[in-house]
């Protein structure tokens, strides 16, 4: 069994333009001109004649096996393009930073892979507008994906064996249109103002750096502080921070207390944390007042409430760095604890004028294994801005299925 992509080789169906045809007995010397795939059920699926194939006397009974009659002879037009010379241009233009092509095109397909651990971006109506041009395509994974080194994240080809050369500069003009504008509101914006999630920083297909930050973490909550329960948060949340490569500064523990909360979250950005996380107090209870708490710090772009399950009392805000400054990240030292603080203390520091984001996590990030936090956490990670569109977004598929043996990321939720 064959396939030969963008034709037919029976001479009753229409050929592709720029291919004439000759029986395959008739084929030895000269040079086949697409590649033939040959699978073999629950054994193999591959190329067996690659584009570039001097046809030999003993090609001729494999060819016949496969179901051979006759061969393609390309015969490609000054105007035109074969599928592995559009392949190249396709995949060069479509990429990004942090991204890369992996290896020569197969069967007219050329792979997209990661050249780094990060955040997958996809421009999503760049990727539609370069699809509906019909003779070529893009397949990716979802944006938002957190993507290991050499991991597939894309794939695009022409989709006949010879493709008018007017469609492959079209879907580059259009895949570079990413580049050009993002450009251009570098070359207008501040240096440090970061990458909104809606924009793609490099190319329709990247793979953002996901930045090792300081992280300080205040858990609230008058059960745990008394000492009424075990806090069950911070090793979740440790073990979550600790995968993507970050350093836990500071632990502190407090009261269902305005005042001591936002005291706690000013020692920690005092200490070098580049990102800030509370754990609890986020529903509607009386004695819930950890998000009042943010605000006295006098964040800006606050947003409580997302469209995802679990997650749906999660907060994000912003505060300036007003220090300038935070922690060179060094291995952790042993901590110790006292009066409800536990600390890893680093003493270099470096300047630092970012926003510091702000996750405020419901009590769902106790007991559940996947939640907001884990499809926010490493766009924050990246640099990205969520606002109130971004947790909006969420809602189509942010409904978590609770599976008895969870997949994630290779799930629904999220995507």
């Amino acid at each position: 069994m064959c396939d030969i992509q963008g034709s037919d080789t029976k001479n009753s169906q229409p050929k592709a333009e720029g291919v004439k045809t000759i029986p395959v007995t008739e084929a030895v010397g000269t040079v086949l001109a697409h590649d033939i795939t040959e699978i073999k059920k629950d054994e193999f699926k591959g190329r067996a004649f690659k584009k570039g194939h001097l046809i030999k006397e003993e090609d001729i009974t494999h060819l016949q096996r496969l179901g051979k009659e006759n061969l393609f002879v390309l015969n490609i037009a000054d105007d035109e393009m074969h599928e592995d010379e559009a392949a190249y241009a396709l995949a060069d233009a479509l990429m990004g930073e942090g991204v890369k092509m992996e290896g020569d095109p197969k069967e007219g397909k050329i792979n997209i892979i990661a050249d780094r651990d990060g955040l997958l971006k996809i421009n999503k109506d760049i990727l539609t507008q370069f699809n509906m041009l019909g003779d070529v395509m893009c397949a990716t994974l979802h944006s938002n994906t957190p993507v290991k080194k050499g991991q597939l994240v894309g794939g695009t080809r022409a989709i006949p064996l010879v493709v008018k050369k007017s469609v492959v500069e079209e879907a580059v003009a259009i895949a570079n249109s990413v580049k050009a504008s993002e450009h251009q509101s570098i070359k207008d914006s501040d240096p440090l103002t970061l990458c909104h999630s809606d924009t793609s920083c490099s190319g329709v297909i990247e793979v953002k750096e996901l930045r090792k930050l300081c992280v300080g973490i205040v858990i609230t909550g008058n059960e745990v502080y008394y000492g009424r329960i075990k806090d069950a948060f911070a090793p979740v949340i440790t073990k979550k921070l600790q995968e993507y490569g970050c350093e836990i500064v500071g632990i502190y523990f407090a009261p269902d207390d305005e005042e001591l909360i936002e005291t706690r979250l000013r020692e920690l950005v005092d200490a070098g944390a580049e990102l800030l996380i509370t754990t609890g107090g986020m529903s509607v209870d009386p004695d819930d007042v950890t998000r009042f708490a943010i605000r006295r710090l006098g964040v800006t772009d606050i947003v409580y409430g997302s469209a995802a399950l679990p997650g749906a009392m999660f907060l994000v805000a912003y505060l300036q760095n007003k220090s300038g400054v935070s922690l060179l990240r060094r291995p952790a030292e042993a901590g110790s604890q006292e009066s409800g603080v536990r600390m890893q203390n680093s003493e270099l520091r470096i300047p630092n004028s970012e926003p510091i984001p702000i996750l405020g996590i419901p009590a769902c990030g106790m007991y559940h294994k996947i939640t907001i936090f884990d499809l926010i956490l490493p766009r924050a990670l990246a640099g990205e801005i969520i606002g109130r569109k971004e947790l909006a977004e969420l809602g189509h598929g942010g409904l978590c299925l609770n599976c008895k043996t969870c997949s994630y990321p290779v799930c629904p939720f999220g995507k």
